[in-house]
């Protein structure tokens, strides 16, 4: 799907910033103007009507979602998965060794659901290693390439058995960056490779050499974890990397006073590196309220989709909104903004997508129209009535896809 190449309106909607009622001119694929309801010319084709529906922030942003993974497009599966990171990865490679449904079956019916949900931008983390070899990855940018007329997707390369203890991975990683992926990964330094200043200096380097920037799976907890996340500041110092790094989970910031952690905050704040949590439920989360307070960036994702780590997730962002607002107890119509803010431009941020993502001129019109009066009713009430726009086209209705 092409960009529309010929000026239409979206009329009549509400947006952020915008005092009252606004019509948006589309223009091949891009805002070209906002003005107040009613100056869109009366014989310019209608796009959308929005009858004084909430234009959110544009489409959501899923900055943390493993597609490979999901069971997404398969009959309902028991989950079988043991209680430590390790069982659940070998769990995972003996049920998707010989599972009978190939990936892009499976992943497929997901990104068009997330689709559905408004979620236009991605970045999946993909699995590199020894039992798999590079074949996920290549199934990934196959289905990527599928579905770029629907959605910008960035590929992570992710070393989830270890990139020190499994011989071959480095190697592995090294092909997939080369094959395009936009960022090297990594995982648990001293959890899984059980050498935490190695393995970060693996993974810088793989990363700086290619040109790529860094997102890094950081489950490890307490002291340990903390020290990570320092080591992780000073090569991205030392790799010159600021703004190009994120770390995923950051479990370990949740363990300590928050007063405690700000000065590692600004230095977080000041290196440009995002912090990426889907605020579990059943795990500490760093402190994401003080973490934005100090200047860090924060995104989040659904990470996993009903694959053999979890049976849950939905791949609704806006949904996500809604949980990390229960998890810290955010009830204000402000918090609830903040929720918002963090599937949105926290995501935009940490993906670099720069002036492409908002709703001025020249920017992407890639957007998620919904019955709500405000954003916090939006991400309380999560109304499943929604009408997604993908460069100047609708793609999705009443939370339906209408385009494949």
């Amino acid at each position: 799907m092409t960009a529309a190449a010929f000026p239409q309106a979206i009329r009549r909607v509400r947006a952020l910033g915008h005092e009252g009622l606004a019509d948006f001119l589309i223009d091949d694929g891009r805002i070209a103007a906002v003005l107040p309801a009613g100056g869109a010319p009366a014989d310019l084709p209608t796009l959308a009507d929005g009858e004084g529906r909430l234009m959110l922030q544009p489409a959501l942003v899923e900055a943390h979602i493993h597609f490979d993974k999901t069971l997404w497009g398969a009959p309902w599966r028991p989950n079988s998965s043991g209680p430590t990171r390790n069982h659940r990865i070998a769990n995972e490679q003996a049920v998707l060794k010989d599972f009978d449904m190939p990936l892009a079956e499976r992943a497929a019916p997901l990104i068009e659901h997330c689709v559905a949900r408004g979620s236009l931008y991605f970045r999946s983390h993909v699995d590199v290693q020894p039992a798999f070899g590079i074949a996920r990855i290549e199934e990934m940018l196959a289905l990527r390439e599928r579905y770029a007329h629907l959605v910008d997707m960035q590929l992570v390369a992710f070393p989830q058995a270890g990139l020190l203890t499994a011989p071959g991975t480095a190697e592995l990683m090294e092909h997939a960056l080369a094959l395009g992926l936009e960022g090297g990964g990594g995982i648990d330094p001293a959890g899984i490779d059980r050498d935490p200043v190695r393995h970060l200096e693996a993974v810088f380097e793989l990363a700086a050499r290619f040109g790529r920037g860094v997102d890094i799976h950081l489950h490890d907890g307490g002291e340990l974890g903390r020290f990570e996340v320092e080591r992780i500041a000073d090569m991205t110092e030392a790799h010159g990397l600021a703004g190009q790094v994120v770390i995923s989970h950051a479990y370990a910031l949740g363990a300590f006073a928050p007063a405690d952690l700000h000065p590692l905050a600004d230095r977080l704040a000041r290196l440009g590196i995002s912090v990426m949590s889907c605020a579990p439920s059943h795990f500490m989360a760093p402190p994401l309220a003080m973490l934005r307070s100090r200047g860090v960036n924060v995104c989040s994702g659904s990470d996993n989709v009903r694959d053999t780590w979890s049976p849950h997730g939905n791949g609704d962002m806006l949904d996500r909104a809604r949980l990390i607002a229960m998890r810290f107890g955010w009830s204000q119509d402000e918090q609830l903004a903040d929720a918002f803010d963090i599937v949105s431009h926290g995501g935009a941020k940490a993906l670099g997508l720069g002036g492409r993502y908002g709703l001025q001129a020249g920017c992407e019109a890639n957007l998620l129209l919904l019955p709500a009066q405000n954003i916090a009713e939006a991400v309380v009430a999560c109304p499943q009535d929604r009408t997604v726009i993908r460069r100047g086209r609708v793609v999705a209705r009443g939370g339906v896809l209408v385009t494949r």
